[in-house]
């Protein structure tokens, strides 16, 4: 057995003796990775959706995480009209924003707010459009400033949103972790400043905990949001431990150094279960773990070649060995338990001499080289994208071809992705909800080229036309037909080769109460109590 294993069957037998080392008063969360902002409109890393959605903000609609259906929040009801085409918010009274050491907001949360948290990412002469950036990775990849055509103050506290034309999605993706509302009022405040940049790395919004103190790296540290609208239960303090190393997060679970801990490996699964202080929740994950070719560079805009290289490998071979029976074979680029999915599509099958007999029809000889970019991080799509790339690395190179394997630190990863300097990359996609238009144009929209998250570069038109007559229509068994459609064009045509749809995992001590799977996306710690 590995020294890891050994440190932890170590640990764990001294835990009985060990006490607590968190704060009584606070819960300690073993994150993997620092966020890139503490806005989530700004990027659709779980790690920044994570440290910030869920935490800081709130949004006018919420999904409830047992159900899965839409529920009220900053948003008390709404109505819709009979062409579909203009929804009317009715908004909570005396929301309260975070009070900082530099702010003090002089009023309640208001329709002035709702205005300027989606105008910002909508209309491009907003004066915070390019702040940090200028890229809105989840709305641009849905076109949603192009849907909503107005967003209008009725009065302090009813707002109208008038879209183009009718699209089944739009409440689901107003539910998101990416649809979170700033504060208008603290905008002006920093554009008084001459500080707009404060708005994502000093952040204020109405969420059950406010962010205190934050280290590159160390730690996310919060505090308890005391006028908080929700009469749920708050800690007065929490606390993100980044903790890269899934091995030390669970050290640290066990020596009750963290009360839980992101993405426990799936190597450790069983030795988490087998300890009684410890809770291990699991669900099927809503994800897709895949690997994209950049169809923008030939050879991979060739699909013969792209069909060629997935036979070359063994997917039943790549999940036991990195998901250890915690995953399952993907068919399509949504799981078994989205209604989209079609069962009936054939994927491709390991058939290394039809592959190499394929390549060398396409003219690709014998020594072609190229690269597979791998994640440096844990996902619940991909708990090990470097292990699984140099399993492809040997699988390659039984067809002929040698393939190099190229990582970098993940905020670096990300950008370089989005310039589309790889060849292929081992990545993935987990859902935002439960419709699944939240997979097929994220991940394979001509919108989500320019957005960064179609990392296939793969523009068709056909696809396209698709998926949005799919939003035509409410009943489900008319989207069906468009989205099966989609289903044979995607096998067909093979901009990204489905790999594994995973389970999700939460572990954390048991005096921990409240904690559940998000199933639609980040962490949530507002309403979770330590025991005593």
């Amino acid at each position: 057995m590995t020294l890891v294993v050994l440190l932890i069957t170590f640990l764990s037998a001294c835990d009985a003796l060990l006490q607590s080392t968190t704060d009584p008063d606070g819960i300690v969360y073993c994150s993997e990775g620092s966020p890139a902002s503490f806005n989530p409109q700004l990027d659709t890393s779980g790690t920044t959706v994570d440290a910030s959605s869920h935490q800081i903000y709130d949004r006018l609609i919420d999904f409830d995480p047992v159900t899965g259906n839409i529920v009220p929040a900053l948003a008390t009801s709404w109505l819709t009209s009979d062409d579909g085409k203009t929804y009317t918010f009715q908004l909570r009274k005396e929301v309260a924003f975070h009070k900082t050491e530099t702010f003090k907001p002089t009023r309640f949360f208001n329709a002035d707010d709702v205005l300027f948290s989606i105008n910002r990412w909508r209309l491009t002469d907003h004066p915070y459009h390019e702040i940090s950036g200028g890229r809105y990775p989840y709305t641009d990849s849905l076109n949603l400033g192009e849907l909503i055509t107005q967003v209008k103050r009725l009065n302090g506290y009813r707002v109208e949103i008038t879209l183009s034309k009718p699209e089944s999605s739009f409440l689901a993706n107003l539910a998101t972790d990416f649809s979170v509302i700033l504060s208008s009022e603290y905008a002006d405040k920093l554009t008084s400043r001459n500080q707009k940049e404060l708005i994502d790395y000093s952040p204020v919004g109405t969420g059950p905990y406010q962010l205190s103190s934050f280290r590159q790296d160390r730690y996310i540290r919060y505090k308890k949001h005391s006028e908080y609208w929700r009469k749920i239960e708050l800690t007065d303090k929490l606390i993100f431990d980044i903790t890269p190393s899934s091995s030390l997060r669970l050290a640290k679970l066990l020596t009750a150094e963290c009360d839980a801990i992101a993405l426990p490996a799936h190597s450790e699964l069983e030795v988490i279960r087998k300890q009684e202080n410890l809770v291990l929740d699991e669900k099927p994950g809503l994800n897709i773990g895949f690997w994209a070719f950049n169809t923008s560079k030939p050879p991979f805009n060739n699909p013969k070649v792209r069909r060629a290289l997935g036979m070359a490998i063994d997917r039943n071979v790549l999940i036991e060995a990195i998901y250890f029976n915690s995953a399952i074979t993907a068919k399509n680029i949504v799981p078994p338990t989205s209604w989209a999915f079609q069962a009936d599509v054939r994927p491709l099958s390991y058939n290394p001499s039809a592959a190499k007999k394929l390549l060398q029809e396409q003219g690709i000889p014998d020594g072609f080289t190229m690269n597979i970019w791998a994640m440096p991080v844990q996902r619940a799509y991909n708990p090990n994208a470097i292990k699984m790339a140099e399993l492809i690395q040997v699988y390659l190179q039984e067809v002929g071809i040698k393939a190099n394997i190229i990582s970098y630190e993940w905020s670096t990863f990300r950008e370089r992705l989005t310039e589309g300097l790889h060849d292929s990359v081992l990545i993935g996609w987990s859902a935002d909800n439960g419709d699944p238009d939240n997979f097929y144009r994220p991940l394979l929209s001509c919108a989500a080229i320019k957005s960064g998250t179609n990392r296939a570069m793969w523009c068709s038109q056909e696809y396209d036309l698709l998926i949005n007559q799919a939003l035509d229509y409410t009943e489900i068994s008319e989207r069906t037909y468009f989205y099966g459609k989609a289903n044979e064009l995607l096998a067909e045509q093979l901009p990204l080769i489905p790999i594994a749809h995973a389970s999700r995992y939460q572990a954390h001590r048991k005096k921990l109460s409240g904690l559940v799977i998000n199933p639609f996306g980040g962490v949530r710690f507002g309403g979770v109590k330590k025991l005593q």
